[in-house]
């Protein structure tokens, strides 16, 4: 057998000289050629891999077959390493860096490469040392300063991420990425104002930036500048149709400003371009939730958590979902899990005092709010709950030190209404009623700059609609598919009516669960409304068979909750509008309607962060408007539904004689008496209404004529005393 023939080093040297010349085709064909006589020469699949990188061809199979032939020579293996990258194949393209940085430490593109892949794999701890290593060798070298600034980032180093980045701005005065970077850093350090100047400076440079205007937004929203900020994302968006971080703040803005519909759409879009992104999902499901689409909602937090079972958010989001559905162990072992995943986590960790003062153990719920703001004092919402689950005192005054401070600071417009509100209801509790009022307007006036509105002709209409619609004709010709059931119970009113007092006390009762405020007849309201035919009002068909339908699913709805009481109590307050078909899928069930002074309720609503229920409830005019509203369509049921079917209770008289209302009550329901009644303040049950904190407390007549505290700020709801004068005359 004959020896190989040996190869001319000349002929390496005419090739390596083609490539010096910029001669890549020649370069290649020679290679080719000499591979027929070599073809386990190392440096010749070098110098055609070469030739063939320059070109932009594929030169994979030759960047390996020389990394395979020359193991011993870094270059070859660095090589190799940065076309897998190329590739997205960056656990192999890691090994290659490795073997070449053991071949030659000191290799600086290597060094910076095996880093910025580590970082790809999210490992950023272990890309820092190789970055350092870097930097050592070459100070100057300013994509390495930079990225190491990008790991200390994303490792949550803010403050030595900012320094990297200022280091390498002296190096690149100009250049738009590092100034975003520097601005990026500086903005979740808090330092709005530099942040703002860096960010805009590199929009200037290059306007098609698009992470800058997202950062761009995010310092805006800071700034309370919500229109600008939805601006800045949507030019993001416009400049990257599927840049989903911009896209979820945009939809955060949106749900900040009240426009959850608006912001739906973006949220699905987010997890149809980015489906592996847990935070898609846990974003979609948080508008779902506030939507009132608790099912929805919860499929989204357990696709987050399938994606990430250490995401502490959605665990915690879940709880809240499983807090709605009336699921309490199920809602802290969900809060419990996003706390082992973080022992610090202070959402959590007021959500467990939330949970707690459910079942009314305020002392164990005061601890976890304080615990809270131990461990971030800015965390304003726990200030909130300490307030309105107690009775605050004079001696409060380091609590009332810690809201001003927060309030001096200029928090998000969220973190302020929380804070005016609690700090309205100490003022309230102190007597320092000037001083309350002005707290709770603001309140209220910070929450119409989410843009939500109250429209009253809307609620107009729909009042005249459905009193149009549900009139006795109705009853009478709907009681054929009617259910027989006398289960269901329902309490209605307008919100602070003494709607949750009523549901503790019958709740007590030993054959009666209180299931809360279950969302269902709204929805199946707009299953049976009439349709409009050409502007005229047309009955729907369908009705008449959708009814049975809807009474089997609510009854189902309760058997979920509770399969054994002879009663289930329903306390949805807006259910007074849907009154009327309550009663013609269930004749047999019962309606408590509560009534307080008219002005009591209204500024107790007033007093209340009920913006999210309904925008009516920050404006006094909008409020005298709902309630001559709800006055109008109650009058309407006591027309149309039968005695048996509708018990009134005034407040006040509840207040002042509970066991009379209360043995009045038991009796309309068909229940006999039952001491514990007496004592609903002891039963061991969650309450999650804002009344929570009052139904644990005996009975007490404090809370009747509030509103004369108050006089000199009424304005608009003085018309509603005539009201009460009516609706005193109608009970008597």
């Amino acid at each position: 057998m004959s020896e190989p023939t040996r190869l001319d080093p000349e002929k390496i040297g005419a090739l390596v000289a083609l490539l010096h010349q910029d001669r890549l085709s020649a370069a290649e064909r020679g290679a080719h050629k000499l591979l027929n006589t070599h073809p386990n020469d190392g440096t010749i699949w070098k110098i055609l891999s070469v030739a063939l990188v320059r070109q932009g061809k594929d030169a994979l199979q030759a960047l390996g077959k020389a990394a395979e032939l020359m193991p011993h020579d870094a270059e070859a293996q660095h090589n190799l390493g940065t076309a897998l990258n190329d590739q997205r194949q960056w656990a192999l393209a890691l090994e290659c860096f490795r073997r070449a940085l053991n071949l030659a430490p000191n290799h600086v593109d290597c060094l910076v490469d095996a880093a910025d892949t580590l970082r790809v794999l999210q490992r950023p701890r272990e890309a820092v040392p190789l970055y350092q290593r870097a930097l050592q060798i070459d100070p100057r070298r300013i994509e390495a300063r930079n990225n190491l600034g990008n790991a200390f980032l994303e490792l949550g180093q803010i403050t030595d991420a900012a320094a990297c980045y200022r280091l390498a701005l002296d190096m690149r005065p100009d250049e738009a990425q590092i100034l975003y970077n520097l601005g990026n850093a500086q903005r979740q350090l808090g330092l709005r104002d530099e942040a703002l100047d860096l960010t805009r400076r590199a929009i200037a440079l290059a306007p098609g930036l698009t992470v800058a205007h997202n950062c761009l937004g995010l310092i805006q929203e800071t700034l309370g500048q919500r229109d600008e900020a939805i601006a800045s994302y949507q030019r993001a968006l416009k400049l990257d149709p599927s840049y989903v971080e911009a896209m979820s703040n945009l939809g955060h803005s949106l749900r900040d400003s009240g426009l959850r519909r608006d912001a739906l759409p973006l949220y699905a879009r987010a997890v149809e371009l980015d489906p592996g992104r847990a935070e898609s999902h846990w974003n979609l499901g948080a508008v779902l939730f506030e939507l009132r689409r608790t099912n929805e909602a919860m499929d989204c937090y357990n696709r987050a958590l399938a994606i990430k079972p250490d995401y502490a958010p959605a665990h915690l989001s879940l709880g809240m979902a499983l807090r709605q559905q009336r699921r309490p162990a199920d809602a802290e072992a969900s809060c419990r899990a996003a706390l082992a995943i973080d022992p610090n986590y202070v959402e959590a960790l007021s959500f467990l005092g939330e949970l707690r003062a459910d079942r009314g153990r305020f002392a164990e719920a005061e601890e976890l709010f304080k615990r809270a703001i131990a461990i971030n004092p800015d965390f304003s919402f726990a200030y909130f709950s300490i307030a309105t689950h107690r009775k605050m005192t004079s001696d409060d005054v380091a609590w009332r030190a810690g809201v001003e401070s927060l309030l001096a600071m200029g928090p998000p417009l969220g973190h302020e209404i929380s804070l005016r509100y609690a700090l309205g209801k100490y003022c309230d509790d102190l007597k320092q009623y000037d001083e309350a009022f002005a707290n709770f307007r603001q309140a209220n006036e910070l929450t119409k700059r989410y843009g939500s509105t109250y429209d009253r002709e809307k609620l107009t209409q729909r009042v005249d609609k459905i009193i149009a619609t549900f009139d006795a004709a109705f009853m009478r010709e709907h009681a054929a598919q009617a259910s027989a059931s006398e289960r269901p119970v329902f309490i209605v009113g307008m919100p602070r009516s003494g709607t949750s007092l009523t549901e503790q006390i019958l709740a007590s009762h030993s054959r009666v669960f209180g299931a809360g405020e279950l969302p269902f007849w709204d929805l199946a309201y707009m299953t049976i409304r009439r349709s409009e035919l050409n502007g005229q009002p047309g009955a729907d068909p369908t009705a008449a068979a959708r009814i049975p339908g809807l009474a089997a699913e609510y009854l189902e709805r309760l058997t979920s909750l509770n399969d054994g009481a002879l009663r289930v109590i329903d306390k949805m307050p807006a259910n007074f509008l849907y009154a009327g078909l309550i009663h013609a899928a269930f004749p047999r069930a019962r309606i408590i309607h509560m009534q307080r002074h008219p002005i009591d309720t209204c500024l107790s609503i007033y007093f209340q962060n009920f913006f999210q229920m309904g925008p009516y409830a920050n404006d006094l005019d909008n409020l005298a408007h709902y309630y001559r509203e709800y006055r109008r369509i109650m009058n309407h049921w006591r027309s149309v539904l039968p005695a048996t079917a509708l018990l009134e209770i005034p407040y006040e008289a509840l207040i002042e004689d509970q066991e009379g209302w209360t043995r009045r009550m038991l009796d309309f329901i068909g229940l006999p008496w039952d001491a514990k009644c007496l004592d609903f303040h002891q039963t061991d049950r969650a309450v999650i209404t804002a009344s929570k904190w009052q139904v644990r407390q005996k009975i007490t007549t404090s809370s009747a004529g509030r509103w004369r505290s108050y006089e000199q700020f009424i304005g608009p709801l003085r018309g509603l005393i005539e009201s009460a004068i009516d609706a005193d005359a109608s009970s008597a």
